[in-house]
């Protein structure tokens, strides 16, 4: 796939206020002319949020709520069928408003160590505890993602497709703070080497296009993320020090391009665009990379999703990143 085609300059994170699956697609296509994403709702209730949509997917694996959250179980329930059923919903209300639609557009999905965390065993225990559980559960979210694109694929077939792991609790499994079931110990931190070859093999499901992983946590591991696969890195760019530069930088010489979340996810004053990118360029100067890159490196988005946000703030937020994307390509000094 050309470079050019797989990304855009500006786009959402995933999650969105509300629970009408018509009204979030209509918005995102309809601000994202030249990348979409296929919105998420979780305020519609179990299946639709992060953990349990993705436990949908899976492929001879299956997921139930309990009162602790997601928990593994041996056949499809009723929490199975209600995350498959929203899943298809918004894929039936994006499939409208994407008819002729050619270029990227973005799926999301949580990553293998982030399911691996948010997913209980049968003893109350995340997946995390158990190497074959994880191993296991890694192997059927590839499967799942696998066949998930060729859905996509076949509805949307002028889409050039960008998948996009959620893995907000990644800097945590490699540091050992994923707590256990009873909250008084945490689960010991896992083998940076183990953790990328997993990353590989889920990212290289994703063979056709590229992979973005995202976390609005701080020290999301860069490096660690480009060994893996990832085309691109999406983060909260608030959270960044300036410890992070040096592998930043190397991200983007190596052809790494970067999520910058610099729109508040939550409901709050907008600045003016060129205002939400400054950061950016004060990181490039800073790293002396070429301002003329800048636009061809960097992806506009909100910090994070904004399902936590107002209706009216998230189509602002939207619209905001488009703007500020605009203003990083025609001023990028």
């Amino acid at each position: 796939m050309n470079a050019h085609l797989s990304f855009g300059p500006a786009t959402g994170i995933g999650s969105m206020p509300g629970g009408d699956a018509r009204e979030a697609a209509k918005t995102v296509t309809g601000t994202f002319e030249d990348f979409p994403f296929l919105p998420e709702l979780p305020t519609r209730g179990p299946g639709a949020d992060m953990i349990g949509r993705t436990a949908g997917m899976l492929v001879e694996l299956y997921a139930r709520v309990e009162p602790s959250g997601w928990r593994i179980g041996d056949r499809p329930g009723r929490d199975t069928k209600r995350a498959r059923s929203w899943l298809g919903e918004d894929l039936d209300a994006l499939e409208e408003f994407t008819q002729g639609y050619e270029g990227p557009l973005k799926l999301q999905a949580v990553g293998p160590w982030t399911l691996a965390a948010g997913l209980e065993l049968k003893n109350g225990e995340a997946a995390l505890s158990d190497p074959g559980a994880c191993r296991d559960l890694a192997a059927s979210l590839a499967e799942g993602l696998r066949l998930h694109l060729a859905e996509v694929q076949r509805r949307i077939p002028g889409a050039h497709l960008v998948l996009q792991l959620d893995e907000p609790s990644l800097t945590a499994v490699l540091r050992g703070r994923v707590k256990s079931a009873s909250g008084y110990r945490t689960h010991r931190a896992v083998d940076r080497q183990l953790v990328e070859a997993v990353l590989r093999d889920v990212v290289g499901v994703h063979s056709d296009g590229p992979t973005v992983v995202h976390s609005c946590a701080p020290d999301v591991p860069f490096a660690l993320l480009r060994r893996a696969g990832a085309a691109a890195v999406s983060f909260d760019f608030s959270l960044l020090t300036e410890r992070d530069d040096d592998t930043i930088g190397e991200a983007v010489e190596a052809g790494i391009r970067l999520f910058a979340g610099v729109v508040p996810g939550t409901d709050g004053p907008l600045s003016d665009p060129a205002g939400s990118v400054m950061g950016v360029r004060t990181l490039w100067r800073r790293l002396g990379l070429q301002p003329g890159l800048l636009a061809e490196a960097v992806t506009v988005t909100p910090s994070c999703g904004l399902a936590g946000a107002s209706p009216d703030y998230a189509r602002k937020a939207l619209a905001h990143c488009v703007r500020a994307a605009r203003s990083l390509a025609d001023n990028p000094e």
